[in-house]
């Protein structure tokens, strides 16, 4: 189990990428503490990680029993600074470490919308969410990892960050500074053992991208399958990256195996922006 008994932050936990990845985590025997705006569904996903949980399969397997592993459930508002201050501060007294925080959770914002249409309030929001959520969480969280010498922090960017995306400007411009913000901490912290990586998806699987094809498809006059396949032309492996995907990449950056490796972006997007 390549991440037993650290401690990883999620946030963005409750649904979709941020879900699957604390499963992934939890199954390579991370505590987690799970955090995202809506406390039922966090509730939900705590249960359902509880439920896997198979003491007898364990012992077989010559790993100690998952029961001993445990997750901590904290709503939180990312955009909210002593909200997020709250997590941190959560994690530290219930593990007394943090060893990984993965910044899963985000906004998609307008689609389909040229630049000059997008409200100003609209702008904030996804600017909000996207970024300023990823830097008040690695703000709260580095002070411990400096502390430690040691730590993981993982931010989820984009392929819309690496590329123009018309009309998403909002959504692109918030994916490329987080890139931006990854890498300026990378040199920070480097030196006190910290690494700070970014995954950039590419068309992933599920409910947004479903939103997103539906409101393009609407905007053009278009079906909803002409939009899908338009993507799919455009991809070299011709399918859409899935959450497990996303989680794969995140076990790794999180685990000793990438401990060369800082300041620098993981694609995960079929060969969409190759």
């Amino acid at each position: 189990m390549r991440l037993e008994d650290r401690v990883a932050i999620v946030t963005g936990a409750a649904k979709g990428m941020g879900g699957t990845i604390s499963a992934a985590l939890a199954a390579e025997g991370a505590h987690l503490v799970l955090a995202a705006r809506e406390p039922g569904p966090l509730a939900a996903l705590a249960d359902t990680l509880n439920a896997h949980r198979n003491p007898i399969e364990a012992r077989s397997k010559g790993h100690r029993p998952e029961g001993s592993r445990r997750h901590l459930t904290v709503p939180t508002d990312v955009t909210d600074e002593r909200a997020v201050a709250a997590l941190a501060r959560q994690a530290r007294e219930q593990f007394g470490r943090i060893d990984i925080l993965v910044n899963a959770a985000g906004v998609i914002g307008p689609i389909e919308t040229p630049l000059h249409q997008i409200a100003p309030e609209e702008w904030d929001r996804v600017l909000d969410v996207n970024l300023k959520g990823v830097f008040l969480c690695c703000r709260a969280v580095v002070p411990t990892m400096i502390e430690q010498r040691d730590g993981k922090i993982i931010n989820i960017a984009g392929t819309s960050g690496l590329r123009g995306y018309r009309n998403r400007a909002a959504y692109s411009s918030s994916k490329w500074a987080v890139r931006g913000l990854t890498r300026t901490l990378a040199l920070e912290v480097g030196p006190h053992g910290v690494r700070v990586n970014a995954i950039c998806p590419g068309v992933v699987e599920g409910g947004r991208m479903t939103t997103i094809i539906n409101e393009k498809a609407r905007v053009r006059g278009w079906t909803p399958a002409e939009v899908h396949d338009e993507y799919i032309r455009e991809m070299a492996l011709r399918r859409f990256t899935r959450d497990d995907d996303v989680a794969h990449a995140v076990v790794f950056l999180a685990s000793d195996e990438s401990r060369q490796i800082t300041g620098h972006e993981l694609i995960v997007d079929g060969g969409w922006d190759v």
